[in-house]
């Protein structure tokens, strides 16, 4: 079995294998879809790929699965603190990550399949979409009103005393929600039907 580590980066990835002859740089490869394939055309299904936790790696992991063993999503500080303890180097990288696998160190984390990261898509839209700085921004107290954007809410909101410019930025935030309610409405309509496929895979499958 071979154990390759990839130090992911935002445009391309560094590589390492670690077989019987020890550890050595494999390269660098490009994070495209088209090069990930070209390399994962070069494994095997007795290979291992371990990498760290990232803004891309669940997207790198999807498609590096259908060529390899099993694909290692590391937890990025627990890597970190490990390394140095065990492998003694400063730096995390891709012949670290390929080490601590092979060592058994390597602190996993869960990996999502792909209708659970399009749901945590889908949530951290809606949360983008509700959320507005300027309730902070002007230290305004807990609405009283469970929806702050409903009627009762805005009633409240166009009581509290803002300055003259705040008030354009609040008005315009009603009005860019109101513009977004059909996006919003269609996001929890997606999040319905994601649940209810999520429940019905889970007891079909016991």
């Amino acid at each position: 079995m071979r154990i390759f580590g990839l130090d992911v980066h935002r445009t391309f990835a560094e590589v390492a294998v670690l077989d019987e002859r020890g550890v050595r740089s494999a390269g660098r490869i490009d994070l495209t879809a088209e090069a990930l394939h070209a390399f994962g055309r070069q494994l095997t299904q007795d290979d291992d790929v371990v990498l760290e936790a990232t803004c891309n790696t669940h997207a790198i992991a999807r498609l590096l699965r259908a060529y390899v063993r099993r694909v290692v999503v590391s937890n990025p500080l627990q890597t970190r603190a490990i390394a140095e303890a065990k492998v003694k180097t400063d730096k995390i990288d891709a012949a670290v990550l390929a080490r601590l696998h092979a060592s058994g160190f390597l602190p996993e984390v869960w990996s999502p399949d792909e209708l659970t990261e399009q749901m945590r898509r889908q949530v951290a839209r809606r949360a983008t979409i509700v959320q507005h700085a300027f309730l902070h921004r002007n230290l305004l107290p807990r609405c009283p009103a469970a929806d702050l954007f409903g009627r009762k809410g805005r009633s409240w909101l166009a009581a509290q005393a803002l300055p003259a410019d705040e008030r354009v930025t609040v008005e315009s935030v009603l009005r860019e929600l109101d513009h977004v309610g059909e996006d919003l409405a269609a996001i929890d309509r997606d999040l319905a039907q994601i649940a209810l496929t999520l429940s019905f895979a889970k007891t079909s499958s016991h």
